[in-house]
């Protein structure tokens, strides 16, 4: 009998650079962003079907009644929501939730995806999962390698070696500058590495321990103290000794049992204000408008507001949001600009508003 795959929704960003609709009690996962549903609604709906558990969350210990609450909104009850005492980055998060998946069954296959990406062809998902499920049930770990749709230097990429659906890793290369970036694009053995991958809950857990002992220490002596109650596995305090850090770093840049498969899957992480406009309809002028958004003479801007009104005149590629009493105005072109806006509030002792 084929085994199930236990679907995992990392539910940890905070969305910084969509700020200030995505916040500290509210980050991006949990809006809608040009669809019906919340992005961690999709996600859990892309992952349902007889091929699949009830899904596994991990988030924040404050998010846990929020995220519940959504997935009830679509019919989905996940069998367990793991929150995290304070956040550590992908690799701790993610060895926890392995360990919490070998707990039930070391062979368990479990597929980790973010909670706040878009993928516009589930068929194309679900196949590459597919196409991975040999490898990850012989021990492989196997990122889904997102076929690029231009030479973006926002998006760290994957190179392959060999042949078969699932080929091995040969290199991972961070974020390049543009002229690398076009020429991996043009290199059918390069991907978007999206931070997507599956496994055997066992296998995964022995390589971080051999790769990265002090998080794996750490993750499982958190699950091992955690509090449960219901669905609700909130991680023991042992989990904030582990090292902050990501689970490329940690892990999949060491390990020789990466593998990698084609994912053509229309994917987008909706990073910042401009990947939201490049996504949104417009209008014939190339404006991207919701909410109660007036605009004269005006081109290729993207404004929101949740309720006052928005006059826009005169102006070219710029931001304008009105979220929950606070304004925000950018260029379209310097997503960087919004993380710096949210430092400076920091550095204000204005925490209130993030």
């Amino acid at each position: 009998m084929t085994r199930k795959i236990i679907p995992v929704l990392m539910s940890g960003g905070a969305g910084t650079r969509l700020w200030p609709l995505s916040r500290t009690v509210r980050p991006k996962q949990f809006h809608r962003l040009g669809g019906a549903n919340t992005l961690i609604q999709d996600t859990a709906l892309r992952l349902t079907g007889a091929g699949f558990e009830a899904p596994v969350v991990i988030c924040a210990a404050s998010q846990a009644d929020l995220a519940r609450e959504q997935l009830a909104q679509v019919g989905i009850a996940p069998a367990a929501i793991i929150t995290e005492p304070a956040p550590r980055n992908t690799a701790p998060a993610s060895v926890a939730v392995a360990a919490y998946g070998a707990q039930i069954d070391p062979d368990a296959l479990m597929v980790l995806l973010h909670a706040d990406n878009l993928v516009a062809d589930v068929a194309a998902l679900h196949a590459a999962i597919e196409a991975g499920r040999p490898a990850a049930e012989a021990g492989e770990i196997v990122l889904l390698g997102l076929k690029p749709t231009g030479p973006s230097t926002l998006y760290g990429y994957i190179q392959a070696t060999g042949q078969g659906a699932a080929r091995k890793v040969a290199s991972f290369v961070e974020k390049p500058d543009l002229e690398t970036a076009k020429r991996f694009v043009a290199d059918p053995d390069y991907s978007w590495n999206g931070g997507m991958f599956m496994f055997k809950a066992g296998a995964f857990l022995d390589q971080a321990r051999l790769l990265a002992p002090e998080v794996a220490a750490a993750a499982e002596a958190a699950l091992a103290g955690a509090r449960r109650s219901g669905d609700l596995v909130a991680l023991g305090e042992a989990f904030l000794t582990a090292p902050s850090i990501a689970i490329d770093v940690a892990v999949m840049e060491k390990t020789d049992r990466a593998s990698v498969v084609e994912a053509d899957i229309g994917w987008a992480d909706v990073g910042n204000w401009s990947a939201l406009w490049e996504l949104s309809a417009k209008t014939a002028s190339g404006d991207a408008l919701e909410g109660e958004v007036i605009a004269v003479e005006t081109r290729d801007c993207l404004a929101r507001t949740d309720g006052p009104v928005v006059v826009l005149a005169g102006v070219e590629d710029i931001v304008v949001v009105v979220e929950n009493g606070v304004v925000l105005v950018t260029r379209r072109d310097a997503p960087g600009a919004v993380r710096a806006g949210v430092e400076a509030l920091k550095a204000k002792g204005r925490s209130d508003l993030l």
